[in-house]
């Protein structure tokens, strides 16, 4: 790795964690309630760890073969690892005992699942539940109208435990293609309108979660709200999300692979 790239790690780090603490006190809170879980998909152990000793404790791996390759080089002492892509149930078995929450949980299916695995090594699994509350197509998540049925089996799970949920917002409509993103001026504008329906999104998940929160459900804690990315994490924030998942922010774009 290069003074550059460690240089700009570290100034991204910085960034996010200054934004992130505005954010949190815009909201009522303080930099110390929000959980900044670091998207590491593509990046290397060696960026991982750098990014670790510039103030990150979280992770979040994407791809199980990629966070198997990467295990045994990270620094397991002062990183926790999350889980927060799509996961097949035949997938499970490899990371059950090498992630401290799973983000993407949206079927009785994948939860019966995390359930046998973890019961297999005696631990209880955290999990966060994958809300897909605008029924759209290209993001996996469960229906709103299939939400209440799903924790309801998850309640009876004994080797599963639901710590909130976790959701990504839809594309804004009227956004059609990356050119319009050639202009200054018209990245300001596609800003402006990809964060506007964010912001919408992020209200609505925060009602579902605190509707949740009111029903006091068996083994159903609502703690953790897994909102924001790169690109709409202040707002989360403001939105009242207390975990975000930011990557690009901190380690720029990300490398393409062949």
């Amino acid at each position: 790795m290069t003074q550059e790239e460690k240089r700009s790690i570290r100034e991204g780090v910085e960034l996010v964690l200054k934004n992130a603490k505005e954010a949190a006190q815009r909201s009522g809170r303080n930099l110390d309630d929000i959980r900044i879980v670091l998207a590491t998909k593509t990046q290397s152990a060696e960026k991982i760890n750098y990014a670790a000793s510039c103030g990150i404790t979280e992770i979040g791996e994407n791809r199980v073969q990629e966070l198997l390759d990467k295990y045994e080089s990270l620094d397991r002492e002062n990183l926790k690892i999350h889980f927060i892509g799509t996961l097949q149930t035949n997938k499970v078995k490899y990371i059950i005992d090498k992630v401290c929450l799973i983000h993407s949980v949206n079927s009785k299916k994948l939860a019966a699942e995390i359930d046998k695995q973890a019961r297999k090594h005696g631990i209880v699994s955290e999990i966060l539940v994958e809300i897909n509350a605008v029924s759209e197509e290209s993001k996996t998540g469960v229906d709103e109208s299939e939400l209440y049925e799903l924790l309801e089996f998850i309640s009876t799970l004994e080797n599963v435990k639901v710590k909130g949920l976790m959701a990504i917002p839809p594309a804004p409509q009227n956004i059609h293609n990356s050119e319009k993103n050639s202009t200054s001026e018209g990245a300001i504008v596609n800003n402006l309108q990809i964060n506007g329906v964010s912001r919408h999104y992020f209200r609505k998940i925060l009602q579902i979660f605190l509707d949740i929160s009111a029903k006091k459900m068996d083994n159903i804690n609502m703690e953790i709200l897994s909102l924001g990315m790169s690109g709409d994490y202040i707002e989360a924030i403001e939105e009242g999300s207390n975990l975000i998942r930011p990557g690009r922010a901190v380690f720029g774009e990300r490398p393409k692979i062949v």
